[in-house]
């Protein structure tokens, strides 16, 4: 385990505070967790754009004709 140290401005720290105890959760353990969350998103949307980089129009065409052109379901259409 690591120690960091941050400068955060007051009203932050304090709202993470009311947070961290109603989650009943130490602040350390709330920004943590904030942290990977922000980490896991931020890796999600490069894995995304990598994939994205690599598809080719032929092939999502393709998949695309494949669907059919059967009418959706009711409950399944946009409004």
């Amino acid at each position: 385990m690591s120690t960091l140290t941050i400068k955060l401005p007051d009203s932050l720290l304090k709202t993470i505070r009311r947070l961290a105890k109603a989650e009943g959760m130490s602040v350390n353990q709330f920004v943590s967790s904030a942290a990977g969350e922000k980490m896991a998103a931020w890796q999600t949307l490069e894995h995304l754009r990598r994939e994205a980089a690599r598809g080719r129009r032929k092939d999502y065409l393709k998949f695309l004709d494949a669907a059919g052109d059967e009418t959706p379901a009711e409950t399944d259409r946009l409004t």
